[in-house]
């Protein structure tokens, strides 16, 4: 039987804070309150280096709980550009629906504000070299929001693979599972939204105008007019994932296929979506093949992870990390049963004495050891996320998942959709963030 060895993963060291501002903590703003944006923020104010100070949102009902959450003297706005005026903010949380994160993060940039903007980073391609370029111009700090690029269990899964843990990798496999309501998007509609407590023109922004109708507001993950489905949602969380493990910046072509089998609600994006891609050696990475799959109808609950397979053994990353390995027999074992007896017993006087009988090697392969590592109890990558945003804010130091990280995950899983909605491959140039030929 495999021996298993639990390991207890070391907790991440403290970020060094630059000693600019000590005594004071990092003044924060939060755009767009839902469900996403409140929880950023409980995360940031948990690290203890940060106090919020304002909160901008389209419907009133959310500006009204941040005041019964956050305290009466937070100011209040539907306007984002009223925090963006204030020179006592130092960083905005960005989290609103998908179309109005590349505005926002570079209006504030433009304005000196250090951004932590919510995956995926962009709606669009094009709108992720706007971001990067503002981030270039103003020299300030944006961070994407995929919290497992700061995860301690991530940071190990990356150091067993570049120790060649299973050898050269040649597959992965990631998923994303989920079988409730919630997890299909299907939030709650406050009853009391109307147009006299949204701003619904203000939502739409650059989508295109349509009347009045709350559920493309609250349920915006719905529609591609506003949000990027199954692939913006969580087909980034796992490009993020896989490129902080393997280094690697992308891939070079992209499939996508699926479709909508459940959730037959109104939605325009699909409710099961798989993809794969085919990534070029690179960055002391070899060539590999990636499968992802998201399932919102998925019998067995929610679950999600990654297996990376290799030469030597398979490395599976979700709330461990967890090495199952193999020994290769040196024996390459042999197939003579349909030759003549003579040629076999020759056959075999010859192979025992290059290979002396040892051990059973029908397969080549025999069982090696299971090693599982493990986070310190109720460990939060959430938090850790944030704490090395507000490091950074105060360092200036790079963050890793900088705009360029940000849109390198974000295209390919921006060309799923396209893809699965036209039906056909794409190529992309992960080093210049660009679809090939087009």
């Amino acid at each position: 039987m495999p021996t298993r060895r639990h390991f207890l993963a070391a907790a991440a060291a403290p970020a060094v804070m630059a000693q600019t501002r000590p005594n004071d903590k990092i003044r924060i703003a939060l755009i767009g309150a839902g469900g996403m944006g409140s929880g950023d923020v409980a995360s940031s104010l948990s690290t203890g280096e940060s106090e919020l100070v304002a909160v901008a949102d389209i419907y009133d009902g959310r500006l009204t709980r941040a005041k019964e959450i956050w305290g009466s003297h937070i100011q209040t706005t539907r306007d984002y550009r009223e925090i963006l005026s204030r020179s006592d903010i130092d960083a905005v949380i960005v989290a609103t629906p998908d179309h109005w994160h590349a505005r926002i993060a570079v209006d504030a940039m433009n304005a000196g504000k250090d951004v932590y903007v919510e995956k995926p980073m962009v709606q669009k391609v094009a709108d992720g070299h706007l971001v990067i370029e503002a981030a270039k111009k103003t020299n300030r700090i944006l961070q994407a929001g995929s919290q497992r690029v700061s995860s301690i269990l991530y940071d190990k899964a990356r150091e067993l693979l570049a120790q060649g843990a299973i050898g050269e990798l040649n597959l992965v496999e990631a998923w994303w599972d989920r079988n409730s309501a919630i997890g299909a998007w299907q939030y709650s509609i406050p009853p009391d939204a109307t147009p006299a407590n949204v701003d619904w023109d203000r939502y739409l922004g650059q989508a295109p105008k349509r009347p009045f109708e709350p559920i493309r507001l609250f349920r915006w993950r719905n529609y591609q007019d506003y949000g990027t489905g199954v692939a913006g949602d969580l087909f980034v969380h796992l490009f993020s994932g896989l490129h902080f493990i393997t280094g690697v910046q992308g891939p070079e072509r992209v499939f996508a296929t699926g479709g909508l089998r459940y959730w037959k609600d109104g939605r325009d994006v699909p409710d099961v979506m798989m993809g794969v891609y085919d990534y070029p050696a690179q960055n002391k990475m070899p060539a590999f093949n990636l499968a992802l799959r998201v399932n919102f109808v998925n019998g067995a609950g929610e679950t999600s992870g990654f297996r990376f397979v290799g030469s030597e053994g398979i490395m599976t990353v979700g709330s461990t990390v967890t090495l199952s390995k193999v020994n290769r027999e040196s024996e390459p074992g042999y197939t003579i049963s349909t030759f003549p007896r003579n040629v076999q017993e020759g056959f075999l006087k010859t192979y025992h004495g290059k290979y002396p009988p040892r051990r059973a090697a029908a397969e080549g392969m025999t069982p090696q050891a299971e090693d599982t590592f493990r986070a310190p109890r109720n460990y939060s990558d959430h938090l850790d996320h944030h704490r090395n945003f507000l490091s950074a804010v105060r360092s200036r130091k790079p963050v890793i998942e900088d705009a360029l990280f940000g849109l390198r995950a974000a295209g390919p899983a921006l060309l799923s959709n396209r893809s699965y909605f036209e039906k056909r491959t794409f190529a992309w140039n992960a080093a210049a963030c660009e679809v090939r030929g087009i």
